[in-house]
């Protein structure tokens, strides 16, 4: 599939797989940014993408920086009709400061299908084995 993609910054890097087989592209920062410990911010990737129709793009974190410097991403979901300039928001939940270079990978973007459904009001739903068992119902 080709997904057509604008560059608004022309620092800007067009969305790279890391290695083959990965889910998702990686986009990268425009510019330099900092984050102090508890800081949250968006950040402008510098690209616009047409998503195609009856597809999504997802924005993911990125692995190593989630789970190795504590931050984390608000993820989010790209539309197939939005064309505006596609924003990283970002938090540190780490003690320590952290700075993004400018080229770095800050985010995931997977593009994945979506189903379309129509909701029907019901006065009862089906019985099933879990039922209205919430949070902690599967055990440890």
């Amino acid at each position: 599939m080709k997904v057509h993609i604008k560059k608004l910054h022309p620092d800007a890097k067009i969305p790279e797989y890391a290695h083959a087989g990965d889910a998702g592209v990686d986009l990268f920062t425009i510019e330099p940014f900092e984050l102090e410990p508890g800081e949250r911010k968006s950040i402008p990737l510098g690209l616009a993408i047409e998503i195609p129709p009856g597809y999504v793009g997802l924005m993911w974190d990125k692995s190593g920086l989630s789970h190795k410097c504590g931050i984390k991403s608000f993820g989010g979901v790209i539309d197939s009709g939005y064309r505006g300039e596609i924003h990283a928001g970002v938090l540190n939940l780490s003690d320590k400061f952290f700075s993004f270079d400018k080229g770095q990978k800050v985010i995931q973007l997977l593009i994945q299908k979506v189903e379309r459904v129509d909701f029907e009001e019901a006065d009862e739903l089906s019985d099933s084995a879990r039922g209205n068992a919430g949070f902690g119902s599967s055990g440890k």
